[in-house]
C-alpha cells in the first residue's frame, strides 16, 4: 500500500530535522506547493554562528536562567535559545510568491513530543501566504 502525500511530505521534514544542531529537539520543515516542494528548513543557530552541536553543550543551558523553572521561566529560557526555527529558515529560504497558498509540513526527528509552531512562527507561516500547516497528528489549519 502506497502512503499518503501527506505521509510523504511528512516523512521528507523528518529527514530534514536531522540536519538540526539542537540538542533537544530536532524539526524539520517542508513548503510544498502543487505537489513540488518549495523549501526546507531545520532548527538551528544562524548561519556562521556557533551551535549548540558542535559546542556539545545547549546555550539555554549554560545561559543565566531562574532555579525555579515554572511556566513563566521556561517561556524566559526559551528566549534565550539562539536557534532559528525550522518554520523560519524555510520561509526564509523560498519567494513569497512560491509560498502563497502552499503547505508547510513540520516534524520531529527525536521525540513523540507534537511539532506546534511558536507564536511568532505562526504569524510568519500566515504572512508567507502559508494556508495549511500539518504535523504528523493534524492539520493544524
Amino acid at each position: 500500500m502506497r502512503i499518503s502525500k501527506d505521509e510523504y511530505y511528512l516523512n521528507i521534514a523528518k529527514a530534514v530535522a536531522v540536519r538540526s544542531t539542537c540538542l533537544k529537539h530536532k524539526y524539520g520543515a517542508v513548503i510544498v506547493k502543487n505537489d513540488e516542494i518549495i523549501a526546507t528548513g531545520y532548527n538551528g543557530a544562524p548561519r556562521g554562528e556557533p551551535n549548540c552541536l558542535d559546542m556539545r553543550e545547549c546555550y539555554c543551558d549554560i545561559a543565566d536562567k531562574p532555579v525555579d523553572e515554572t511556566a513563566a521561566t521556561h517561556r524566559a529560557k526559551y528566549g534565550l535559545c539562539v536557534a532559528v526555527h525550522a518554520e523560519q529558515n524555510a520561509i526564509i529560504s523560498a519567494a513569497r510568491r512560491d509560498m502563497t497558498g502552499a503547505a508547510l509540513y513540520l516534524n520531529i526527528y527525536d521525540s513523540n513530543k507534537e511539532p506546534i509552531p511558536c507564536n511568532i512562527c505562526n504569524r510568519m507561516i500566515k504572512n508567507a501566504g502559508i494556508i495549511r500547516v500539518v504535523t504528523p497528528k493534524e492539520d493544524l489549519y
